[in-house]
C-alpha cells in the first residue's frame, strides 16, 4: 500500500512534482553535486560552468518527471492556494526540513509550493 497524505497524493508523486523546484532553490548550497546529476541523466555538461550544469540538472530532472506522467502543478491533484500556508507548516516541521542544504524559513517554503501551484 502506498503511503497517501492529506490529499490523496501518494508520496513519490509529490517528491517528484516538488524536486525540480526545489532543487533550484537549493542549487548554489549544491554546485559540486548538480553536475553530477545532470551527467547521470544524460547531460553533456562539457564546456558548462557549475551553474549552467546545475541548471541543466533542474531542467533534466523536469523532464524525466514529464516522462513518466509525472503532474507538474499542485492544481493538478486538486490542492489549492488556501491549502499551502498548512502544507507549508507541515514541510517546516518535516523531520527532515533540517537536512535541507539550505536553511529555509515558512515564507520561502510558501513561495516554492505557489510556485508549482
Amino acid at each position: 500500500m502506498q503511503d497517501k497524505s492529506l490529499f490523496d497524493v501518494p508520496h513519490g508523486v509529490a517528491n517528484a512534482l516538488l524536486l525540480p523546484t526545489v532543487m533550484e532553490f537549493n542549487m548554489d548550497a549544491c554546485l559540486d553535486k548538480y553536475p553530477k546529476i545532470a551527467e547521470a541523466l544524460g547531460v553533456d555538461i562539457s564546456g558548462m560552468t557549475k551553474e549552467e550544469a546545475s541548471r541543466e540538472a533542474c531542467e533534466a530532472v523536469r523532464r524525466l518527471a514529464l516522462a513518466v506522467g509525472i503532474p507538474q502543478h499542485l492544481s493538478e491533484l486538486g490542492i489549492s492556494e488556501s491549502d499551502i500556508p498548512l502544507l507549508s507548516e507541515q514541510a517546516l516541521a518535516d523531520v527532515c526540513t533540517p537536512g535541507n542544504p539550505r536553511d529555509v524559513t515558512l515564507d520561502q517554503i510558501m513561495e516554492l509550493y505557489k510556485k508549482v501551484l
